[in-house]
């Protein structure tokens, strides 16, 4: 049965999906979103990004008030709550999710609620909850799909006391002792909600090397901080077997020669996700996948079938909502002629950790194997006024500037207000600043903003707030 067709169809509610069809919508064209959940808003705003902060941020109340003696503050021992945090949490993301659907409709998009299936060309085949069917033929399709966890044989879920990322934002009790399988982005924030709340957490990584996408400096950092705040991350893990009885599990794990395992009343697995691409495509479809089950794309997320692009987590590169975001917002102004361009080596990352992570741009490491000459200035925020003042100076900022050139090339962050001040960094980078721009612009004081001035005034050999570095290799 075929019934309206549209100018835009966007396949997929979450960030990336209802992005780029409020921008198609904006545009002009005549856009339905189709969603196959009940709920708009994706795993981002439902099971990702938005709960997950807002457990971070209850987590880490909690765990100020053990430091509130040294403000003068006298507190009493605090009384965790937890299904009051766990109400917060989707007070939160029903909000938010309501927010995207009074956007949508605004703008004019038509919500579709069913489950779809790409054919061929730009045919969409809807089923909504009764069964029915629908096919669409629109003028331009976007597949917005997004991504599920990723599962482990060794460690099969229950729902109980072996669960994906989602089914640790829902815990009705602090376990005393927590396996988290992944020490990546969601592993560490997952990690350090529960170890705040008080539970015993051990983080199993089967990587040698920790956060390996960060500079390595910063990384090494971060490892030492993480210990000292109690996460006991246990690294060239390769987990072999789960065994889950009435109260707990057994973990079995590989680590180099020896075999090891520990007992754990919950286990979280957190090794990354995956396209969410199950399913989608149906007879006679011409799309492609790669070996990770991705909708191959070119640079403007244009698929090889006229007329469909993929964007988003259902493509290459990071599974970021904002990098999807952006993508949507691109593809939807390219189908009105604008000739929008992303620069995907801006991309920022965050760690929503305390303290938080984040850099954009290269690593040293990438940098020094490209053959790019370095000049490289940190400043401690053990040196900010305003990060002592307030009680956070754990962590550093660092600054890559080009030895020829002295172009911004990353900036590299973990302390308070990371994601803004590496925010900061990609403004000027994305329009062209070199590290003079930086160094002579006036910074307010007291700020943590004055980290990012002062980093890559090290970088020149002229810090004014800690000793310079002989062999810092900038200007003067």
């Amino acid at each position: 049965m075929s019934e309206k067709n549209y100018q835009v169809m966007v396949i997929g509610g979450g960030p990336a999906g209802y992005v780029a069809a409020i921008r198609a919508a904006q545009l002009g064209f005549d856009t339905a979103c189709v969603e196959a959940r009940p709920v708009l808003g994706g795993t981002c705003l439902n099971e990702g990004c938005i709960p997950s902060k807002a457990l971070l941020d209850s987590s880490e109340r909690y765990a100020e008030l053990a430091q509130l003696a040294e403000h003068g503050i006298a507190a009493r021992p605090g009384r965790l709550d937890i299904p009051q945090m766990m109400a917060r949490k989707q007070t939160v993301v029903d909000g938010l999710v309501g927010g995207v659907a009074g956007l949508l409709k605004g703008n004019g998009v038509e919500s579709i609620s069913a489950r779809a299936e790409v054919l061929s060309g730009r045919r969409v085949r809807c089923t909504d909850e009764a069964g029915s069917t629908t096919e669409y033929e629109p003028d331009a399709l976007i597949i917005a799909v997004g991504s599920v966890p990723i599962d482990i044989p060794p460690a099969p879920q229950d729902g109980e006391l072996i669960v994906d990322s989602t089914g640790a934002l829902s815990f009705e009790e602090v376990p005393k002792k927590l396996a988290v399988i992944g020490a990546g982005v969601i592993g560490l924030e997952l990690g350090s909600v529960w170890s705040r709340l008080g539970s015993e957490v051990v983080l199993l990584e089967a990587l040698d090397d920790f956060l390996p996408a960060a500079d390595r400096p910063i990384a090494r950092l971060a490892e030492r901080i993480f210990r000292g705040q109690g996460l006991d991350i246990r690294l060239g893990c390769r987990v072999t077997a789960t065994q889950a009885g009435k109260t707990g599990v057994r973990v079995s794990y590989q680590q180099g020669d020896a075999e090891e395992s520990i007992r754990v009343n919950r286990v979280v697995v957190a090794v990354g996700r995956r396209p969410a691409t199950d399913g989608l495509l149906g007879e006679g479809c011409e799309l492609a996948l790669d070996e990770r089950g991705a909708i191959v794309v070119d640079e403007h997320c244009a698929t090889p079938v006229p007329g469909v692009y993929a964007v988003g987590d259902a493509v290459r590169g990071p599974m970021l909502a904002h990098k999807g975001m952006e993508e949507g917002v691109m593809v939807a102004e390219r189908l009105a002629g604008e000739l929008t361009e992303l620069n995907y080596d801006l991309v920022p990352s965050v760690i929503y950790t305390h303290p938080e992570i984040a850099w954009v741009g290269a690593t040293e490491v990438d940098l020094k194997a490209r053959g790019v000459q370095v000049s490289s200035g940190q400043f401690p925020f053990a040196a900010s006024g305003r990060a002592l003042a307030s009680g956070d100076s754990q962590g550093q900022v660092r600054v890559l500037l080009g030895a020829d050139d002295d172009r911004l090339l990353g900036a590299h962050v973990i302390g308070p207000g990371a994601a803004e001040l590496v925010q900061q960094a990609a403004i000027a980078m994305e329009f062209g600043a070199c590290g003079e721009d930086l160094a002579s612009m006036m910074f307010s004081h007291p700020t943590v903003s004055e980290a990012l001035h002062e980093g890559t005034l090290a970088a020149h050999g002229r810090a004014l707030h800690v000793l310079n570095r002989a062999s810092s290799g900038g200007r003067k």
